[in-house]
This record gives structure tokens, sequence and C-alpha cells, in this order.
């Protein structure tokens, strides 16, 4: 489908898409720079020389130039776009024909897509419906004329910097009195917010098939991500859940047939309920909160008391690291464990198969030592083989350490999200450990390998998060140098403060330092 400026960045790129082949002008417009290519169309930076306003220029792809179907989609854009005068939908300056054939000149609108605001924000959720109702005054308006949008979803729903709300992309919009083609089962649309009736029967769409799409960008806007499809209103506050049951019944006749029933809905429910409801809310996370966080002392180990090794622990986050998971393991008399793994995912999703994957890493490790078995590779390919057939559909980085004082070597094998560093004291010289495994969890038959090193008294291991810069390494390097005279937790301090950002927007940021050291 064709995404437009649903995600284009609030500020465009004057220079990066400028190519050779850009076109000087399209119609009476001044072209500056390619804003996106899509799938049918090309978008351009355009000015006005009339107002010297900067617009947007979309023109029909010359591979569809000839297309009589992709040709009537355009203009019917362009048809719709001229209908609408509303303050929450793009607005049309021109159209017409250029030397390579049909154009459309559209407002240019500083901000971004509903969908990249959801997955870097979160809102109360009298604010969430604030934002809805804005979108729903524009499918009042489009309504009233008779247009339907059938492709409401969050990227065809701009938010400029102010908070303005803009619903866009018009491309397969259709007109309520339009000649429907019965025997057409090509879906159009997005299938995650399309109404069944959309999926069963494209052409057989109507206004209460707009507001089930806007139904669905409630409840993800509610719950601050993206539903892939999975509507659970189990989730959502107890009055508000009655206008999405009505909202997103399967059966049209039994959903809001006007959108202004919907809009009197949600304004009385933000008048009378949304802050009430959303402090019943507060204090069943606050429950939830404490829940997690007794939990998350068993995900988040304090370093052990060894005697041969000393290790500190040094980490920062706005939050519990609801996606990270880090153990120590006594495996024999002289032989010990570390063991460290990121989630992919960063949301309560994560947190339960981080904790899963705590549950697959006791059980491979208890069987492995009942056969005297302790190769980090050898555990990497258990715990793989777990989570692929497990279906979890996650992605698992880790970092397995085995400290074998008889051998007096380190034996490890992780994925290459970490930066882990070994000070070799004799020599003052400071080694990158890295293998070039895969993550687990991506494919069921990957082979971990590992490989060793040695392990010498008062030798340092330190492993760090986040993964930085090259650059940004040689000054951690030089730091590590810098402090080996003093503690493992002095040393370990001194690393996060260098590696910490300014600030932590998200729980799920972590900033981490581990240092341990051989005494003896």
């Amino acid at each position: 489908m064709n995404q437009d400026i649903s995600d284009q960045p609030t500020i465009p790129n004057y220079t990066k898409n400028v190519t050779s082949l850009l076109p000087k002008k399209i119609g009476p417009y001044k072209i500056e720079s390619l804003l996106k290519k899509g799938g049918m169309s090309f978008l351009y930076l355009a000015l006005d020389p009339d107002t010297s306003r900067l617009i947007v220029v979309k023109v029909l792809s010359p591979k569809f130039i000839k297309n009589e179907d992709a040709i009537q989609r355009f203009l019917k854009e362009a048809e719709i776009i001229r209908l609408s005068n509303h303050p929450n939908i793009i607005k049309l300056y021109g159209q017409g024909t250029w030397d390579q054939g049909l154009y459309i000149a559209m407002e240019f609108i500083q901000g971004v897509s509903l969908k990249q605001f959801l997955l870097e924000k979160s809102l109360s959720i009298k604010k969430a419906l604030e934002i809805v109702l804005q979108v729903a005054y524009a499918l009042c308006h489009l309504h009233a004329h008779g247009v339907i949008h059938r492709d409401l979803k969050p990227e065809n729903i701009l938010i400029t910097e102010n908070g303005e709300i803009k619903v866009i992309d018009f491309g397969i919009a259709g007109l309520i009195n339009e000649e429907k083609v019965t025997n057409s089962k090509q879906i159009i649309g997005t299938p995650v917010y399309m109404s069944p009736e959309q999926k069963e029967n494209p052409s057989m769409v109507s206004f209460s098939s707009d507001i089930y799409s806007l139904a669905v960008i409630t409840y993800e806007l509610i719950l601050g991500k993206l539903s892939h499809g999975i509507i659970n209103l189990s989730l959502i506050p107890r009055k508000l859940r009655l206008i999405f049951e009505k909202a997103m019944q399967k059966d049209p006749k039994k959903r809001y047939q006007d959108i202004v029933d919907f809009i009197t809905d949600l304004s009385e429910y933000i008048k009378f309920h949304a802050d009430s409801e959303e402090k019943q809310n507060e204090e069943k996370y606050e429950e939830i909160y404490s829940s997690l966080i007794n939990t998350d002392k068993l995900l988040f180990s304090n370093p052990p008391n060894w005697k041969k090794l000393d290790i500190a622990i040094e980490k920062e986050t706005f939050n519990i690291p609801i996606n990270y998971y880090l153990d120590f393991f006594q495996l024999s008399e002289n032989i010990y464990g570390l063991f460290l793994c990121e989630c992919e995912k960063k949301n309560l999703e994560s947190f339960i198969h981080i904790s899963m994957f705590r549950g697959y890493t006791k059980m491979a490790l208890d069987y492995m030592l009942s056969k005297k078995e302790h190769h980090p590779s050898v555990i990497l390919n258990i715990l793989n083989r777990a989570v692929t057939k497990d279906n979890l559909n996650d992605i698992f980085k880790v970092a397995f350490f085995v400290f074998d004082l008889n051998s007096e070597q380190i034996l490890y094998s992780n994925s290459s999200n970490f930066d882990i560093y070994l000070m070799n004291n004799l020599s003052q010289k400071i080694l990158n450990l890295s293998i070039n495994n895969q993550n687990l969890g991506l494919d069921e038959n990957l082979s971990f390998v590992e490989t060793a090193i040695n392990f010498n008294v008062s030798d340092r291991l330190i492993l760090q998060i986040p993964k930085v810069t090259i650059q940004k390494q040689t000054e951690i390097k030089k730091i590590i140098l810098d402090n080996m005279l003093f503690s493992c937790k002095h040393q370990a301090e001194k690393i996060l403060e260098s590696i910490k950002p300014s600030s932590l927007k998200k729980e799920s940021e972590l900033s981490l330092a581990i240092c341990i050291e051989r005494k003896f």
C-alpha cells in the first residue's frame, strides 16, 4: 500500500534525496526534493511560487500512467480531498497534468504519523481520547460528504508539533453512492484495522466500517502499543469498554451507524468518567508494579559472595528492566557461571518471555550438570531449541561465561549485543571478547560456538550494556586501565558513568556495568 508521507520526519531533508533526475517543476510548482517513493506514486517537496509556502506534490508513477484503474484511483483521491474542507483533513491546493502524467498538490504537514507517535509516547486515557475525537471529527466531515476512508490506520493519521491531527491518504477511499463491484474479493485496506465485512467483501463497506477501524486505533492509543490484530477488551476501563463493544461489533448493523453517536459517547465518557477510571487504573497498575518488583529480584540477581571471584554490578534504569535476566551459578567447587540475557521485545509480554527463559536456563543447567557438562555452547544450543519450539516469537540476546579456575580459563559464548573486555593484569592489555553467534529464537537448527581464554589471578572481565561505538570503546578501555588498582565496584561505577545516557526515558532502557576479578 502507498504509505505516502505518513512516516516522514518533522523537518524534511532538503538534500538527501535530490538526484539528477529530479524534475525542476511539476505544474506551476518548483520542486525542492524527493520526499518519498511509494508503490504507485512519488512525493516531492515543492514550493508554491504564488504563496512561497512549502507543499507536497504527489505524482502517479510512470509505470502506472497507462493503468486505467490506477489513474481512476489517483483522480478520485484528488476529488475526495477537494470535497473535504476540514482542519483535521489534509488540504488540496491543486491538481493537473504535466509532461510525465498526473499530479496532486497538497498541504505539507510538519509532523509524524500516529504510529510513530504511539511507539515513542505514552498517553493518559483522556489525552488519547482527545486525539481520537479529532480523527472522529474528520470522519464526521467525510461521512457527511458521502466519503468512506476505507484505510484508516495510525500510518494515515499525522500529528503535528502542536498536537493537531490530520487524516491523510485517500487512495482507496470511496463514495457511498458509487457503483459497487460485488464480485471483487481483493482485499483493499490494512487487515489489522479492517472490519469483518471489509475483509469478507471489500466492496460492501459502509460508514460503520470506518468506525470499527477508528475503534481499533483508539484501543491501541489507550494501551500504548500496537495491537497486531489481537484485541482484549478486558484491558479497557469498564465504562469505556461499553463504547468499544458497540463500535467493534462483528455485525455492522449492531455497530454505531453514525460517527456522531460515537463522538457523543466518547465526549460524555471524557467529561464524566475518564478521570475516575484512570485513577482506578493507576491504583491497579501500582499493584501490578509491586508484583513485578518482587519478580524482578528473581530475574536480576545481586552479585554472589564467592571467595575466589570479586564481582561488582552497577546499573541504572528509569524503572525495572523488564526485558533482562541476569544470574550467577556455582557449577562446582572451582567452576562458576554468569548468564545475561536480553529479550528483544520491551513490554509486559517480554517480562513473561524472559521469566520463561529463566526457567529454561535453570532446567538446561541442571540437566547438563547431571552429565558433568558445562560448556556454554551446549547450553545455548539447548536453550535455542526450547524457545523456538515453544513459538515465543521473540529474540533473545545472550552472553554466557564459565569461569573454570581449575584450568585457569574462561569459556564463553555470546550474541553480538554486548561489549565484553578482558583485562590482562600482567601485560596490562585489554582484549575485546566477541563471537559472531546469532541470537536465540531465530532458527531451531542454529549451532552456537564458544571459545576459551586464559583467566589468571588479578585478571578482570568487564561486561557492559548498551553496546557502544568503537570510539567510545577506546574511552572505556582507558577507564579500565586507569582504575585497575581500585576495586571492581569503583571500576564498574566509572564505566557506568561513561556509558549511561543523560536521561532514561523508557522503562526498558538499561545501563549496566559488570566487573569480575579473579582473586586467587
